[in-house]
């Protein structure tokens, strides 16, 4: 294995009590990313916090992975808006200072 700090997937699943085809599942979606690596499926660690979202929201809150895409989206949606919206008003505060001096 190339990076030692994949996160196995069949552990992973272990470790939080669901199903392989769950994950499997999300990867089809394009919800998340597999690594295989010499037969076996990794998960990177960055998307662990994603996945564990995820896994709440299915197994939790009972909510179907079409319902799960959709959250996913949204929350993009509202990442970028929210991001736009910081740069807004850092530009906002540049103009503002410039016109007070």
């Amino acid at each position: 294995m190339k990076n030692k700090n994949l996160i196995q997937i069949k552990e992973f699943c272990i470790y939080h009590e669901i199903e392989n085809t769950f994950i499997t599942e999300l990867n089809n979606y394009g919800l998340i990313h597999i690594i295989t690596e010499q037969n076996d499926e990794f998960l990177e660690p960055e998307q662990l916090p994603t996945v564990e979202k995820m896994i709440r929201m299915h197994y939790d809150l009972k909510i179907n992975l079409e319902g799960i895409d959709a959250i996913a989206h949204l929350l993009n949606k509202i990442e970028t808006l929210q991001q736009n919206l910081n740069t807004i008003q850092n530009k906002l505060r540049l103009y503002e200072e410039k016109e007070t001096e």
